[in-house]
């Protein structure tokens, strides 16, 4: 048995120390998912629902105006985007001469 725990052991080593900083901030992630969420099941839900609200507005707006949205939410986007700004179209008036 002795044998098979230190093969483990040094495969733990050869695992690069930014791999186990991204399991420790996914671990940490998860906690603190879990706390929030015992949190916000406490809360007034009329706030909950404001801020998820304002949270969801403030994310739907940064999709459009940055074309950074999800590849499965790209049809949704494509039909309400020239609706609203983006920065494109900000960046191509920029490059325009000033009118006299």
């Amino acid at each position: 048995m002795f044998p098979f725990a230190v093969s483990a052991m040094e495969k733990m080593k050869q695992i690069p120390p930014g791999t186990w900083l991204n399991i420790a901030i996914a671990v940490g992630a998860v906690i603190g998912a879990v706390f929030l969420v015992r949190r916000v099941a406490k809360m007034n839900k009329v706030i909950v629902g404001v801020v998820v609200f304002v949270f969801g507005t403030i994310l739907f707006f940064n999709w459009v105006y940055y074309r950074n949205e999800p590849r499965f939410m790209t049809p949704v986007i494509n039909k309400i985007a020239p609706f609203f700004p983006s920065a494109g179209a900000y960046e191509s008036k920029q490059q325009q001469a000033p009118r006299p």
